[in-house]
Parts: structure tokens; C-alpha cells; sequence
């Protein structure tokens, strides 16, 4: 079958490109942004890429088209397909159809976490020597590529809750159809598609009719909104997850905190467990038990589960530390909301309890530009020293007025040449830099590593 895909290098879609073209489809695609790294990776695996949408790649003996939801009507990319009569699918529908169908989907759903715990519960899977599937959101370390067909029945899928396409406006989530679902946390996010938190709500409570009654749900414990959700009707086993509850289904402690951490886990109170692994924070614990938990009812043992935690490498830009160069760590993640920014400066803290925590934010999500957020923002830094932002033109809001609380240790910047300064200035030997953004801060994160470097020969590659 020849396939065509218009948003093809975007990280999900990407995805679908690479399942495609391993399924032994002929596989093209379309993006206004082809550069390295996907397109580089799509070319690889012999995918013919086209720059723009001016409707030509539509031409010629085509099967069927896959929209990505950057698509939208006016595109002439769009117009040409709608004019073509041939048939068109969105990314999560043509998934279901034509690689989910008949395999044991386990989903990982929420606002936060998502992408971590879908590689760890991928990681588990596949440790266990079960060669599942997986289509995530970012890269897995261990795998180091976001999508694989696999070899067995279990597939791994990220599901995420954004609207699925310009024909579709449901969450892309309702078209996987797990047996095996994990929610990490509910907050309200995406505020380009949805008025409020209870319409979220509404499209998880879909998500959750479509679980079978044999299979299992596995949810953050005394979150309030998850509680919300699942009052509204669940008809499949639910566990619970906490690193603060003990009376939760699944909870954990860490007993150590350093560079290698160790943690326990307990099942209903009885401890079960531990292990030594290298990642920070309580939240990444949260994400560990959910992806136990889902691993477990796949029929993984607990103590397999662990010991492939001990050698999970992490996920790019999910606190991923880039470089140590003369005592100054470089750390990227791709925390865009309050809440993740919070938890990704604790997990920093916990480590680093006596050196300067130096927080860059840029605010790109569309909630973040719109300021919707704007409020909880001004509390996300209690753990940093410093705070600088890279302000966008496009920004609804001035960040120097809604930040003035925090004060001196606030600094805006207009342009990534003005951040880059900034930082160099204000670095010194022990400082933890987090950059933290779904964006790439146009480069800075790469020319403040290089910059560092030329200036400080002795420099220790992450």
C-alpha cells in the first residue's frame, strides 16, 4: 500500500511513518519543517520526504492519506486531498486499524509523565523478554528510536489526550482501546481546544468506557480529579498509585537519594522490593509504579520489573543532563507547565540541596502563551536561585509584570542572543541549569554547551 503523510515530523506522526514503512507499506510524506533529526531519520528507512504543503505530493498513485492534526482546512495540502476523493485517515485512527487491532494495548495516559512511563512500562516489556510494540512520545534511551511494530501481542502506546484531527476533535486517546490503562495525574492543559478541566475530563471518561471489564485501569492515588473522572462510571479493576499514600495499591520510598538512588516498593502495604536506578525525583517514582503496576497485569514479576528499572536509562529531554563542564551541569527537560516545573525543580533540589538551581523557562505550549497559567507560574520556582525566561513576541502576557514577585532573582530576555549572555554572566562552577520547555529555545541549550566549552577545556560529556 502507498501512503502519504502531511505533518510527518512531528514526533507522533514520525512515529506512524516508521510502524508504516516496518509493516511494509511504501511510505512518503509532507512537512513545512523537514530538518534533522526526523528527517534524517525518516530518510533512513527510505522514506521519500517533501518540503511544504502545495498540494503536488497529493498527486500520483496513492493509496491513502494520513493527516497529522497540524493539518487544517485552507492548507493546500488539505484542499488537494479533500478534492482528490481518495481516502484519508487521522495518525491515531489508521494506528488502531492497522497496528493495534488484536494486540494487548497498554496506554499510558495524564498531563504530566506520559512519555516516561510509556518508555519505562516499553522497557519492562521488553526486558521481560515479551518484544512488545511502542509508539511514545520522545525517545527512550534504551531503545533510541520512538516507535516499533515489535513481535508479540503487547503494543505500548502514549496516549495522549490532544485533539486528533481538523475531521476529528475527540482525543486522540479513544481510538487505541487499551485493555491495560495507567493515568498518571488530570490537570487542565491544551487551552487552544478546551475551555476548561471539566471538557478534559469528559474525554478521559470516553477513554475510560472503552477499557474491558477484564482489564485493568491503574491511576495516581488521591488525585482529585482522577476521582472526579472515575465517579463519573468505571466498569474495570482499578489500582492506585502513590509515592506519599501507603494505603495505596502500589507505594514507594526512595532509602537512598544519589547519584544512584534506591527505592522500595510495597503492593498493598507489604514491601515487595527495591532497586538502585539513576533518575530524580518523586515524580519519576510515581512514574515507575504506574509502569509496574501496568507491567504486572500484563503478567511481568515484580522482581524483573525492578531489575530492568535498575537499568533504565531515561528519555531525551526529560531531565536529561546534556553535560557537566568544570562543575556547571546542563540539564534538559520538557517540562511546560507549572505543575512539571515544580516537579522537575524538587527532583533537582533532592539531589542538589546545597548548589544554585538555575531554572530557564520558555513559555511556547499554546496554554503557556495564552497565560492561562499565569497564576500557579509565579509559584513554580520556589526551588530555583535564579529564574530566566525567554519571553516570545507572540506572548499574551509580560512576563516581567507577572513574575515580579520573584523579584531579583528574575531575568527576562527578548531573544535567544540576549538569553545566552545573560546565562554566561551569571554561571558559576556547582550551578544546576534546567532548561525547561516543549520548545528548543531556539538553540540556546546547545550554543550555551558549546560556549562553555571553548571557554572551559575541561568538560565531562552526560
Amino acid at each position: 500500500m502507498r501512503i502519504h503523510i502531511l505533518g510527518i515530523c512531528g514526533t507522533f506522526m514520525g512515529g506512524i511513518a516508521a510502524l508504516a514503512k516496518a509493516a511494509g507499506h511504501q511510505v512518503s510524506g509532507s512537512d513545512e519543517n523537514v530538518y534533522p533529526p526526523m528527517s534524517t531519520q525518516l530518510r533512513k528507512l527510505g522514506i521519500q520526504l517533501h518540503q511544504g504543503y502545495d498540494g503536488r505530493s497529493i498527486e500520483g498513485d496513492l493509496d491513502c492519506v494520513v493527516v497529522g492534526n497540524v493539518m487544517a482546512r485552507g492548507n493546500p495540502a488539505v484542499e488537494a486531498l479533500l478534492n482528490s476523493g481518495l481516502p484519508y485517515y487521522s495518525g491515531p485512527e489508521w494506528l488502531a486499524n492497522n497496528v493495534l487491532k488484536g494486540k494487548w494495548v497498554l496506554g499510558v495516559a495524564g498531563t504530566h509523565g506520559k512519555t516516561t512511563t510509556a518508555s519505562m512500562l516499553a522497557w519492562i516489556l521488553d526486558y521481560a523478554g515479551l518484544s512488545p510494540g511502542f509508539l511514545i512520545g520522545g525517545v527512550p534511551n534504551n531503545f533510541k528510536i520512538s516507535a516499533r511494530l515489535g513481535q508479540s501481542k503487547y503494543f505500548v502506546v502514549e496516549a495522549d489526550e490532544y485533539d486528533t484531527a481538523f475531521f476529528d476533535k475527540r482525543a486522540k486517546f479513544v481510538h487505541y482501546r487499551p485493555k491495560t490503562l495507567a493515568i498518571t495525574n488530570l490537570e487542565y492543559d491544551h487551552a487552544d481546544i478546551y475551555p476548561d478541566l471539566d471538557a478534559i475530563i469528559w474525554q478521559f471518561h470516553q477513554l475510560v468506557r472503552t477499557v474491558p471489564g477484564e482489564g485493568l485501569i491503574t491511576t495516581h492515588g488521591g488525585d482529585a480529579n482522577i476521582d472526579t473522572l472515575l465517579d463519573r462510571g468505571v466498569w474495570t479493576p482499578v489500582e492506585t498509585f502513590s509515592a506519599d499514600d501507603s494505603a495505596a495499591t502500589w507505594s514507594a520510598n526512595y532509602d537512598l537519594i544519589g547519584v544512584k538512588s534506591r527505592f522500595s516498593v510495597a503492593h498493598r502495604g507489604e514491601v515487595v522490593g527495591q532497586t538502585d536506578w539513576a533518575l530524580l525525583g518523586r515524580h519519576n517514582l510515581e512514574n515507575a509504579l504506574a509502569a509496574i503496576s501496568s507491567a504486572v497485569n500484563a503478567g511481568v514479576s515484580i522482581d524483573v520489573a525492578l531489575e530492568a528499572l535498575a537499568q533504565f536509562q531515561g528519555v531525551r529531554r526529560r531531565l536529561d543532563k546534556r553535560a557537566v563542564i568544570e562543575g556547571i551541569t546542563l540539564y534538559e527537560d520538557f517540562a511546560h507547565h507549572p505543575t512539571a516545573i515544580v516537579k522537575t525543580l524538587e527532583a533537582v533540589r533532592s539531589q542538589k540541596t546545597d548548589q544554585r538551581i538555575i531554572a530557564v523557562v520558555e513559555p511556547r505550549s499554546n496554554t503557556m502563551r495564552l497565560g492561562v497559567h499565569r497564576d500557579a507560574l509565579r509559584k513554580a520556582f520556589d526551588d530555583a536561585d535564579s529564574v530566566f525566561v525567554l519571553a516570545s513576541k507572540d506572548l499574551s502576557w509580560n512576563p516581567e509584570s507577572v513574575l515580579a514577585p520573584l523579584g531579583a532573582k528574575l531575568s527576562v530576555a527578548s531573544d535567544a542572543d540576549e538569553l545566552l549572555s545573560m546565562l554566561l554572566a551569571h554561571l558559576v562552577s556547582g550551578d544546576q541549569v534546567v532548561f525547561m520547555s516543549n520548545g528548543d529555545f531556539k538553540g540556546v541549550p546547545r550554543l550555551l554547551q558549546q560556549a562553555l566549552k571553548s571557554d572551559r577545556p575541561d568538560t565531562v560529556q552526560a
